[in-house]
């Protein structure tokens, strides 16, 4: 069992030393409404700042408002800092922060929190006017005790009151300042950051949450008696800090497109809150469509002219878009399509992560369509990845699907300031007058690629149709016609995937078990590899950004391994029920694909339970594949 958090170390005295930690894992959960995800992002931003590594995962109830007080309608975030690179969420929490005493619920229920985690409870509702609450405030405290946690009741709504009238309004910073003293953050820093999250507001909004910044950080020095810190990164490169959707809309801008059109949905809005901002200014716009099939039939048009557009949804926009997809790829008009996936299906689960798209992605519109999907694994990625996707669309005249999620999308992390590049940008639309001689789809037939006409261009107009055609852009039901554009738009794609190189192989490059991963799990399989080949464990991983086509070498590599067993976020039949046989079990998504691709008895370990994948989760994953003791599966 892990136990204990550093706090009998420290003297009891106003102004303790700080107590050094190579990380800490901190949570605030609070009714929807009350800025706990604000705090949190505030507190990461100034982590990062100060030189440590971070990730945040953002806690969002399915509901808009929920009811307060209730344990499934719980807001929050997480955050891990420190002192290295940090790539995932991490397992247990060591401090929680909890507005009331309903919320932590939600979160203990998913094993967040361990026997010695600190809970720095909100008091009021001790003494509040309803009975009711009082008593359920009473009983959760007692069960908290109970089940190990070091609670420690703090009057957060007192001594907010004593700044601002309605303390809804104001805890939130006050948090931060507490938090802000307990693991030794640079007050002026955490200045600068409410003054950058409020610079909209007045000078006396900025003011009074300054304020409050202060006071709880006073009042956590006049009364806490345990203090941390957590050491900077040894590193002389300059970092930037932000999320997914942040860095997707900086790559768009980045890449040189000049077209997002979208409509909203979660969770992926956010990225054209920034778009809209930041595009315009470099000469571009962002529309919002009034639905998600006006959203891509928009940006289809504006490819069609000349200009590769950006459209930015989650998995039911993708299921609207689908009559368009097919015809940007039998128009061969170039297309970026970002999906930051959540649950599913249908609504779903739309505030929480899944990969439940790639099958979909990759065979989601009818007949013969050809594709280039890629997936992000990192923030990093979420910038880089869109630069890369606008030169696969124009180079080989095709959408291509960037694949992002829930967990990539609102999770923060400092990474290495990108060096601008000129490659990086689109270049300007050619329009020297077309050839009359050369048709519209021109295929090569080594390479099944075309060059484009522009309509811009004199003698560039031509003939576009989602109806069988042949090279001249004419409607054609010529059995030998169809079947050699079918096969130009499938060449280009094994013209392509010669340009990939096998994936890095994480380990040694033989062993007991290998695991595949795609997407935001990286850092998860990587840190709960790392911890089995620690204790020699014969294990190894790799991680896809290649998932249409594939990358090459993947059955070589997995004949060098006893096992092969993909990691992901989305659903499968659990192989121990006795219901499923071999043909009936039902695998995860990039399990069937790795399955039908090497025809290697690929397994899987997945879940749906809408929260990123933990290292301890992937460590126990191995441990059963490999019919190794679990001891403490439960701690």
């Amino acid at each position: 069992m892990e136990k204990g958090n550093g706090i009998n170390e420290i003297p009891t005295q106003s102004g303790v030393l700080p107590v050094t930690l190579e990380e800490h894992i901190i949570e605030i959960v609070s009714d929807s409404g009350e800025g706990a995800q604000k705090c949190g992002q505030s507190f990461a931003a100034i982590s990062a700042k100060m030189g440590n590594g971070v990730w945040t995962v953002e806690i969002i109830p399915a509901e808009i408002q929920p009811p307060a007080r209730g344990r499934a309608g719980a807001s929050g975030i997480r955050i891990r800092i420190g002192s290295k690179k940090i790539t995932n969420m991490g397992d247990k929490a060591n401090l929680i922060v909890a507005l009331n005493e309903q919320v932590p619920y939600g979160r203990i229920d998913q094993k967040a929190y361990k026997e010695g985690t600190i809970l720095l409870l909100e008091n009021k509702w001790a003494t509040d006017p309803d009975e009711d609450i009082r008593i359920k405030y009473a009983e959760a405290l007692a069960d908290f005790k109970r089940r190990g946690y070091e609670v420690i009741e703090i009057p957060m709504e007192v001594e907010c009151l004593k700044i601002v009238p309605n303390a809804r309004k104001g805890k939130n910073m006050w948090v931060l300042g507490m938090l802000c003293y307990l693991y030794s953050r640079d007050l002026e820093k955490a200045e600068n950051q409410i003054r950058k999250i409020f610079a909209k507001k007045s000078d006396a909004v900025v003011s009074s949450n300054i304020r409050l910044l202060h006071a709880g950080y006073q009042w956590a020095l006049e009364h806490m008696n345990f203090r941390y810190e957590v050491p900077a990164m040894e590193t002389e490169q300059e970092f930037l800090v932000m999320n997914g959707n942040e860095a997707i809309a900086l790559g768009v801008v980045a890449s040189g497109m000049e077209v997002c059109s979208m409509y909203p949905i979660t969770p992926a809005t956010s990225a054209s809150h920034l778009l809209a901002d930041v595009l315009r200014r470099a000469g571009g716009a962002v529309h919002q469509a009034e639905d998600e099939i006006a959203a891509i039939g928009f940006a289809i048009g504006a490819s069609f002219a000349g200009k590769t557009a950006v459209t930015i949804t989650s998995g039911p926009g993708m299921a609207l878009k689908t009559e368009f997809l097919g015809l940007a790829t039998m128009a061969e008009i170039p297309l970026v399509v970002i999906d930051v996936q959540r649950g599913g299906p249908s609504t779903g689960l739309p505030t929480k992560v899944e990969q439940g798209d790639l099958l979909a992605s990759l065979y989601g519109q009818p007949g013969a369509v050809p594709k280039i999907v890629i997936a992000a694994a990192t923030i990093e990625e979420c910038f880089h990845f869109v630069i890369l996707a606008r030169k696969l669309a124009e180079a080989f005249r095709t959408p291509v699907y960037l694949l992002s999620d829930a967990n990539l999308a609102t999770g923060q992390q400092p990474f290495p300031r990108p060096k601008i590049s000129e490659d990086w940008f689109a270049p300007p639309v050619d329009l020297s007058p077309w050839d009359p001689e050369i048709p519209p789809f021109n295929w090569d037939e080594k390479t099944g690629l075309s060059k484009r006409p522009v309509p811009g261009q004199k003698g560039g107009q031509y003939t576009v149709t989602g109806l069988a055609h042949n090279e001249k852009g004419n409607v054609s039901y010529v059995p030998d016609e169809n079947q050699r554009a079918t096969e130009m738009r499938s060449r280009k794609f094994a013209a392509f995937q010669k340009t990939l190189n096998p994936p890095d192989i994480n380990g040694k490059e033989e062993g007991d078990l290998l695991i595949v991963g795609w997407g935001s799990t990286l850092g998860a399989i990587n840190e709960a590899v790392s911890v089995a080949q620690r204790e020699g464990i014969r294990v190894s991983s790799i991680h896809l950004r290649f998932m249409s086509p594939l990358q090459p070498g993947l059955k070589e590599i997995f004949t060098r391994f006893k096992n092969v067993m993909t990691v992901e976020i989305n659903y499968s039949d659990q192989k121990d029920n006795p219901q499923y046989t071999e043909s009936s079990r039902r695998f995860s998504q990039l399990a069937w694909v790795l399955r039908a691709r090497t025809l290697v008895d690929v397994d899987c370990y997945s879940n749906v339970g809408g929260q990123p994948l933990t290292p301890r989760e992937i460590y126990y994953a191995i441990k059963r594949k490999l019919d190794l003791p679990v001891e403490t599966i439960n701690a």
